[in-house]
């Protein structure tokens, strides 16, 4: 029988992070282990192990495991598009080279600005003759033989991924599921992703781009989650094997590889719920989470302690249009690579050194300097992380850095501070991407910084943007793995109808959403949820008529017909304020685009409780060693292990607070006090 342990993995680029929470005592572990580029399984798998000989149980004691990952956000951001072709409608092949006409920075740049890499090149583009109207009738027939010769020539070319967008296959996926039969018969070691699979939804271009992100990260996902769960299952017998979503819930392992799409920002997703849970534990409602990995860095406004989901995200400039928290992605993470940009400035990423070789100071080969390896010349690190397991050569990072900064005439301490400067910098972008752009003053919300880079840079982040305080939860380094113990089943639906929200369409928005509430709850059902633990959520995107772009909106439980309709109306006008701080309430007609439907199947959340909870009374005398600080120099500093911070106790800066899987920085002029859940709260002045 299983036992009552809940695991919960996050794989990110250099480390995979593992929580484990009994659900009968509360009692919560923690570990991390070197992530496996080559095959994510094996470190799963080995994280599992780890975590378990922690604790002192077997693999018989896990009554659940739950994964998320960053193995597909980092599979985009370091642009491993090889091998990825395309089949479009005749006539559409310059479908992607098009795109849409939005230039980043407005039209004064449009002479400067250069579009980010494609995902597949024009020659890796074939058009297929067949035609489907916007209603769903069938124009042309679907060529069969030319769809074969298509993909003939493209597999000939070494593609291995092949997306299928055809026009309006939204409104009638028939053609597009006949080319996923024909592929699978005569190609059936090809990837393929269908657009009406994967996004049934109008705009060809960002239904091209998620199918296209789909199918590329496919092979990644698919394969290392069989693989994943096949251990799991050899070692543990049949366990519930579930991973999240970017919509902060989660699925079978097996629906996650047929839309791969999906978890593109799984790993960030239980970062996010894991921090919101953090700030509801230290009574503060309005928060931006910074996650900073090995790869990336993630993060997202939180107003009120409500995660809002967003159909309208960007990854790398490449659009993703599914439901997901909003995040912002950028390619900074503790991981990155400094290099040498154009006109001689200092760049910091997208590129990692992952892993494997990792930076510099990690010893296992690295030969370009890092995020991290800036860090441990500058001292900030102790000897060692990860609880002693993984020794730091800063000789080797500071002999990197000597070189590197003869290239700016700068010393070894001079070049390290600006790459940790230039790192901070392009996380301050992420932010602005969820605060300033969108009309909100970062200064107003609380920083929750975690991740393992995360608590490092978060104090100079937060100078960047005028924030006065930040909070480290406890267990940063691994706050996404345990975001992941407070999740949903969640299934989203879509369906795209385009109309003007008057009387007469009532009842279609009554009839599509039943419709889709059903087969939600059918699929909830598959995965073993009960029906008093379902929930069904209805939404809509809307916008004024006239309007290009759409609005989400969530409509109360419980209505139906006129008041439904007349509800979602409202739900637009007031949403619509909210983000731009206007609205045409009585003024213009509200049409609808596509409705929507979360299933969400309720998952019980065991209590936990970590070891900072039963600290000592009275802090142990830290110890000191020199940090270097721009334009300040080398200063003693006092380094405190967190275990020892009682409630209350205040540390002024400059100061170091270390524990496992990550380290706190506390700048000159900066203060930090552990609050009495646990959580390490660090104010300015």
């Amino acid at each position: 029988m299983p036992g009552s342990l809940r695991v919960s993995v996050d794989t990110g680029g250099t480390f995979t992070d593992v929580i484990a929470v009994d659900a009968e005592s509360g009692d919560l572990y923690a570990v991390k282990t070197a992530s496996d580029r080559e095959d994510p399984s094996r470190a799963l798998v080995t994280g599992v192990e780890k975590v378990l000989g922690l604790a002192g149980r077997g693999f018989d004691d896990v009554s659940l495991l739950v994964h998320g990952s960053t193995t597909a956000t980092n599979a985009v951001l370091e642009h491993e598009f090889d091998g990825i072709g395309l089949l479009v409608t005749q006539g559409f092949r310059h479908l992607i080279e098009i795109a849409r006409q939005s230039v980043p920075d407005g039209y004064g740049n449009s002479f400067f600005w250069v579009k980010p890499p494609r995902l597949v090149p024009l020659h890796l583009v074939r058009e297929v003759p067949e035609r489907i109207l916007y209603d769903g009738a069938v124009a042309r027939e679907l060529d069969e033989d030319a769809v074969v010769a298509a993909a003939e020539e493209l597999v000939a070319e070494g593609v291995n991924r092949l997306a299928v967008c055809l026009l309006h296959s939204y409104a009638n996926p028939a053609h597009e599921r006949r080319i996923g039969e024909l592929l699978a018969q005569r190609f059936p070691e090809l990837f393929v992703s269908l657009s009406s699979v994967v996004l049934p939804e109008y705009r060809e271009y960002e239904r091209a781009m998620t199918t296209l992100l789909d199918v590329m990260v496919k092979p990644y996902c698919r394969t290392y989650l069989g693989n994943a769960e096949a251990e799991l299952a050899r070692r543990a017998g049949p366990r519930p094997f579930l991973i999240m979503q970017s919509n902060g819930g989660v699925v079978t392992a097996k629906a996650a590889g047929e839309r791969p799409v999906n978890m593109l920002l799984s790993g960030p997703a239980g970062g996010v719920l894991g921090a919101v849970e953090a700030a509801r534990a230290a009574g503060i409602s309005d928060i931006i989470t910074l996650d900073v990995g090995g790869t990336s860095t993630d993060v997202a406004l939180i107003e009120d302690l409500t995660v809002r989901l967003t159909s309208e995200s960007v990854i790398e400039s490449y659009p993703v249009k599914i439901p997901m928290i909003d995040i912002a992605t950028v390619g900074t993470g503790g991981g990155s690579l400094a290099w040498v940009g154009p006109n001689q400035s200092l760049k910091v990423g997208p590129r990692s050194a992952g892993a494997v070789p990792g930076p510099i100071a990690y010893g296992r080969g690295g030969t370009e300097p890092t995020v991290t390896d800036a860090a441990t010349v500058l001292n900030r690190f102790p000897a060692s992380l990860v609880g002693g397991e993984l020794v730091l050569d800063r000789d080797s990072a500071r002999a990197a850095f000597e070189e590197f900064g003869r290239r700016f005439g700068l010393d070894a301490d001079e070049a390290a501070a600006g790459v940790l400067e230039v790192a901070a910098a392009g996380q301050v972008a992420g932010i602005r991407q969820v605060s300033t752009s969108k009309g909100r003053d970062p200064a107003a919300y609380t920083l929750v910084a975690f991740g393992g880079a995360g608590p490092l840079l978060a104090a100079q982040v937060a100078d960047f943007l005028g924030m006065t305080r930040v909070l480290v939860p406890p267990y940063p380094g691994n706050l996404s793995a345990f975001g992941l113990q407070v999740t949903d089943i969640k299934r989203d639906l879509v369906r795209t109808y385009v109309s003007p929200l008057e009387p007469r369409v009532a009842d279609d928005l009554d009839v599509i959403w039943s419709e889709l509430e059903q087969a939600g709850t059918a699929e909830l059902r598959a995965e073993g949820v009960e029906d008093h633990d379902v929930e069904v959520i209805r939404g809509a995107d809307a916008r004024y008529v006239g309007e290009g772009y759409e609005v989400a909106v969530s409509v109360p439980a419980g209505l139906t017909g006129r008041e439904a309709l007349d509800a979602t109306v409202a739900a637009f006008h007031a949403e619509h304020h909210r983000i731009y701080g206007f609205s045409y309430d009585g003024k213009q007609d509200v049409e609808v685009v596509n409705l929507r439907v979360q299933a969400v199947g309720r998952l019980h959340r065991p209590p936990h409780r970590s070891r900072y909870d039963t600290a000592g009374t009275a802090p142990s005398a830290p110890t000191t060693r020199d940090v270097y600080w721009p334009g300040e120099g080398w200063r003693s500093c006092a380094i405190h292990d967190r275990a020892a911070l009682t409630p209350g106790v205040s540390v002024a800066g400059p100061s170091v607070v270390e524990e496992y899987g990550a380290t706190v920085v506390v700048p000159p002029g900066w203060q930090v006090t552990r609050d009495t859940a646990a959580n390490l709260i660090l104010t300015k002045g």
